[in-house]
């Protein structure tokens, strides 16, 4: 498995090189301007995740490789190790007994870990409660311990997704839709295909997570009814709207964005404030982030910004894990509108309130990486951000 501490832009520039080939020869294979490659490679733009999809196929690699793989602390190696063999173990229970109790209160523990993005603490506490989900529900055969030990895989899928671990991230998904046939439960089901376009999202597969997405929305439609039909119409929607954005085709990608932001804000007509059900978020506050977010993956910062006007009111309540990827967009929006000093206060933001996640988050070290070399010179808060991701000014 390939890791960096590259920035997005700067890994592929080394992706690029270590195969000899020149500017020009990938921007003509990916069908992209040499002049947007180079000011990528530089850091004078953004390498936004649709143009890293589209320069994946003639590399060989997925989206996610060309953004770079997140490392791990070196202490944390044995429990990825650890977790990857309780994955493994998946219809290998073990013996020992879990009460039910003791499972709900590990979930609700991990699930405050995954808000507050404390990455390394999550990732210590996994193995040990995958294995003990995983017995619970061979022994239980219930519908509420298969939906606990799938809620475990969500939450791996979670953590191999913000690391780009997309091989784990894969599997987990697929456990974790295993896990929910086991018993009927829609809404289980509905919040599974939603992780499983996850996978086709971080892929660079925007068509094919659509297709995923649309498909689940119908089968929600039709099984649930009221609130829980909402909530799980809703997080699929937001899943739709992302994967639309990122589509290259911008004329199309607005048309199916728009049906997504529509479907989406009807659901959230159901909800006062957001809801977190199995520490997925939806109302109309996370409607209003991932509008942010498509709108700018659209190619509209002037859009995504307007969006954002009453954004701290917005944010109220919302959990670190939100919190942070809409300041790091917004910085995105301010770099392509051309505010610099506003897109590094708030990738500041972002680092204050989720460090371990914006350490990691693809685009938090891409925008530090362009905002550093557009500023002509370095300041306390450029200094203070570079000794915290660990990236040279």
């Amino acid at each position: 498995m390939r890791t960096t501490e590259l920035a997005p832009g700067a890994n592929l520039a080394a992706l690029r090189k270590g195969r000899g080939w020149s500017q020009t020869y990938l921007a003509r294979k990916a069908n992209i301007s040499v002049s947007l490659l180079s000011k990528i490679e530089v850091g004078d733009r953004t390498l936004t995740p649709a143009v890293a999809a589209v320069l994946a196929t003639p590399l060989g690699l997925t989206m996610a490789e060309v953004l770079g793989r997140a490392t791990v602390e070196q202490d944390s190696e044995a429990h990825l190790s650890a977790l990857r063999s309780a994955v493994r173990d998946y219809d290998l229970p073990g013996r020992q007994e879990v009460h039910e109790g003791r499972i709900g209160a590990a979930l609700e523990a991990a699930g405050r870990l995954r808000d507050d993005v404390q990455v390394a603490r999550l990732l210590r506490t996994l193995p040990k409660l995958l294995r003990d989900a995983t017995a619970h529900a061979h022994s239980a055969n219930t519908v509420d311990a298969w939906a606990a030990l799938s809620d475990v895989y969500s939450t791996v899928y979670w953590l191999a997704a913000r690391h780009r671990w997309m091989d784990m991230a894969e599997l987990a998904v697929t456990r974790q839709r295993w896990a929910i046939e086991q018993r009927t439960n829609p809404l289980g089901a509905a919040l599974a295909a939603r992780d499983r376009a996850g996978t086709y999202l971080n892929g660079g597969d925007f068509e094919g997570g659509l297709t995923v997405v649309d498909r689940a929305i119908a089968a929600a439609q039709t099984s649930l009814s009221g609130q829980e039909r909402a909530f799980a119409v809703g997080v699929l929607n937001l899943r739709g709207m992302t994967l639309a954005g990122r589509l290259m085709d911008k004329v199309e990608g607005k048309r199916e964005a728009e049906r997504h932001i529509a479907s989406a804000a009807e659901a959230a007509g159901w909800f006062d404030r957001d809801w977190n059900r199995h520490h997925m978020i939806f109302g109309p506050q996370n409607t209003a982030t991932h509008v942010l977010a498509t709108r700018l993956d659209l190619g509209k910062p002037h859009e995504a910004l307007s969006a954002a006007e009453d954004i701290d009111t917005v944010l109220e309540g919302l959990p670190p894990t939100r919190i942070a990827p809409t300041r790091i967009n917004m910085a995105r929006a301010q770099l392509d509108v051309g505010d610099r000093d506003g897109a590094l206060e708030n990738l500041a933001l972002a680092w204050d309130v989720a460090p371990q996640m914006t350490r990691i988050h693809p685009m938090g070290r891409e925008v530090f990486r362009v905002v550093s070399s557009l500023h002509r010179r370095s300041n306390p808060q450029l200094l203070r951000l570079s000794k915290l991701s660990g990236m040279a000014l």
